[in-house]
């Protein structure tokens, strides 16, 4: 088992060829929408919104295209895909519509995130680390507590993902930097 793990995560890394410096570069660009989310909640709330839907959409295009690349999970890949970007292209289109119907975004953000924590730990399951699934996990909770109240996910959301990007963006930087210096690391890519 720990034998796998190990081929899957370095043929992951070949095939992905992140370069350090670029994972370096997203936990800082992502730890500092965090902080803004943070400390200024209302007015980076329209900006979450737009770069939420910019990252969906490029996450499915990402995911879709590594089909050509990848064909293991193929399943979860393509639903993957799919969702992220018609949520990217919904969310691109109209940007104020979580504005209009808040509940029914934050109901669509908790269905996301469930799906997305579940890739997580599959992630974590094929070999990631712990890491990969503590973040699989905690998105799963962030998605069940966004479903059971919606309009309460609404007005805390910029806090959630606050700390969800400052502590992704955290560990970015350390699996950076431990890919410089030619650790094993759970980035995903």
């Amino acid at each position: 088992m720990e034998q796998e793990a190990v081929e899957y995560r370095a043929v992951r890394y070949e095939v992905l060829q992140v370069p350090w410096w670029l994972v370096v570069l997203e936990g800082i660009i992502t730890v500092i929408i965090g902080l803004f989310l943070l400390f200024s909640p209302v007015v980076t709330t329209i900006t979450l919104v737009q770069i939420l839907g910019i990252f969906w959409f490029l996450g499915g295009v990402i995911s879709i295209i590594s089909l050509l690349i990848d064909r293991e999970n193929m399943g979860w890949k393509l639903l993957s895909g799919t969702i992220g970007i018609l949520i990217g292209i919904m969310v691109f289109v109209y940007p104020y519509s979580p504005f209009v119907i808040l509940s029914f975004f934050v109901i669509i953000l908790g269905i996301w995130s469930i799906i997305y924590g579940a890739i997580r730990l599959i992630w974590a399951l094929k070999g990631d680390g712990l890491g990969m699934a503590i973040l699989g996990l905690l998105t799963i909770v962030l998605g069940i507590l966004l479903l059971v109240n919606p309009l309460a996910g609404a007005v805390v959301l910029p806090w959630i993902y606050g700390i969800s990007l400052v502590i992704g963006g955290v560990a970015a930087l350390i699996d950076g930097f431990r890919m410089k210096s030619g650790k094993n690391t759970s980035y995903p890519g």
